[in-house]
């Protein structure tokens, strides 16, 4: 067939726009771990820094890109950006982070999703609540139901993934926002895990709900910038991965009222190689379950209890930007953690979310301009 220089002009639009849609199909990648040998398939690329992926009830994939945009991934094709996303604050580490399904997504077509928000120059963490319209192409009531209470500038440590309780509660990560002191003062959200109901009122059980000595959303206070959440399904436990300075990434079970030590102790190191408040302990001041030095620079964790890798029962899965791998660590009979293997380093990029599907199988973002939704599976016997 021949074109002239328009109906040519036409054709290279038309093939433009279809690539976009489409997802350049990669073969899948093999790898043998310590205890089990794994698939990886690309289920998407061309995303704009991916930050979080959740699984819809129908198998589709929704993830967040931190420019600001929120798609649909489904049968291999990327879909358009879902309308009704409010304006985010996307700079330096900011923009659109997390998302999470309400337990009764299904029947409520609810969802929670945190960003850095920006107001007179200045920035901070958010959470939104917001339904999904039944065809996926649009939030509808749309509400904020939480700001930390101190905007400040810069564009690094906001934090911030949700874990959802049993109850249908929200615990949200903060970061201390690069100003290290704002983690020990009780009165800013800064640099602490914060929780709420799902409408933002603040929970009966919480520790400071009065007020008084502590803003009453605050749970825990000392954390520099958990950018990992989540809840053990089989224990109820909640464990949090931690960015530490250079050195001193941590893994913490957050629990009410007390102080996990950010900036007054650290197994870290400033990056300038000064030392960290007064040293790694205090009195009433809680110790890491498990630190990394050199750092790993943790995007999310994950505790597994899927069907696909029974191998991996309980053991923690923690993504690493900085060296580009999943960490796979186990806990012994006293909560002991040990890292056991360290998994595709360097070969995918800085891995960012990390997500349990129903089936089992795991779900990894890739924190890269032109990042990749990753699917993690057992390779047939």
């Amino acid at each position: 067939m021949q074109f002239g220089k328009t109906g040519f002009s036409i054709a290279l639009v038309a093939s433009a726009l279809l690539s976009a849609s489409m997802v350049l199909a990669e073969p899948a990648r093999t790898f043998k771990t310590q205890k089990v040998a794994v698939k990886i398939e690309t289920i998407a690329t061309g995303l704009e820094h991916p930050w979080a992926v959740a699984v819809l009830p129908d198998g589709t994939y929704l993830v967040t890109e931190r420019p600001g945009r929120m798609r649909t991934i489904r049968e291999g094709k990327v879909g358009a950006p879902i309308s009704g996303v409010p304006e985010v604050y996307a700079r330096g580490q900011g923009g659109l982070l997390d998302v999470e399904l309400d337990p009764k997504f299904t029947s409520n077509r609810t969802l929670y999703f945190t960003a850095s928000v920006a107001a007179d120059g200045r920035s901070g963490t958010a959470v939104f609540r917001a339904r999904l319209s039944q065809d996926e192409k649009q939030l509808t009531d749309v509400k904020r139901i939480f700001l930390m209470n101190k905007l400040s500038r810069g564009n690094i440590q906001y934090g911030s993934r949700i874990a959802i309780a049993r109850d249908g509660s929200l615990f949200i990560s903060l970061g201390d926002r690069g100003a290290q002191d704002r983690a020990q003062d009780f009165h800013d959200d800064a640099g602490s895990i914060i929780h709420i109901e799902a409408d933002g009122s603040i929970p009966a059980d919480n520790p400071f709900k009065d007020g008084k000595s502590a803003l009453p959303e605050i749970w825990s206070k000392g954390h520099r910038n958990p950018q990992g959440i989540t809840f053990d399904a089989a224990t109820n436990k909640l464990y949090t991965a931690e960015h530490g300075a250079r050195g001193g990434d941590e893994i913490n079970t957050p629990e009410a009222g007390k102080n996990y030590g950010w900036p007054i102790i650290s197994y870290g190191v400033n990056y300038s190689g000064t030392k960290i408040g007064i040293g790694m302990a205090k009195a009433g001041m809680e110790q890491p379950l498990f630190y990394w030095d050199p750092s790993i620079a943790p995007g999310a964790i994950a505790v597994y209890r899927g069907k696909m890798f029974p191998e991996w029962n309980g053991d923690l899965l923690v993504t690493a930007l900085k060296f580009k791998l999943l960490s796979r660590l186990s806990r012994d009979g006293s909560g002991k953690i040990t890292e056991r293997e360290r998994m595709f380093e360097s070969e995918f990029g800085r891995m960012r979310d990390i997500t349990v599907a129903p089936d089992g199988a795991l779900l990894i973002t890739t924190d890269e301009d032109e990042g990749a939704l990753l699917r993690v599976s057992r390779t047939a016997s």
